[in-house]
């Protein structure tokens, strides 16, 4: 099994807190490497997140507007090898 995990990415945004603001994919859906998965924002600031592999979006970590910081991980992947 191969496990990815999606972990918020340092970005250049001037304003605090991020939060996340919308799953674009729930829990147990399928996912390709690079499909948008999760949108974050920051003030007016809005970057959809991609996912780092193909597989089965298994956990979502971290709520609808809730704070996140750089390099937590917000949700897990898993696909067959």
């Amino acid at each position: 099994m191969v496990r990815y995990e999606l972990a918020l990415p340092e970005m250049e945004l001037d304003e605090e807190p991020i939060l996340v603001t919308l799953w674009l994919v729930q829990r147990g859906g399928r996912v390709w490497q690079g499909d948008p998965i999760v949108e974050v924002a920051s003030g007016s600031v809005v970057v959809d997140l991609p996912s780092p592999g193909d597989g089965v979006l298994t956990e979502i970590l971290v709520a609808e507007d809730e704070p996140v910081r750089v390099g937590q991980t917000l949700a897990v992947i898993e696909a067959e090898d």
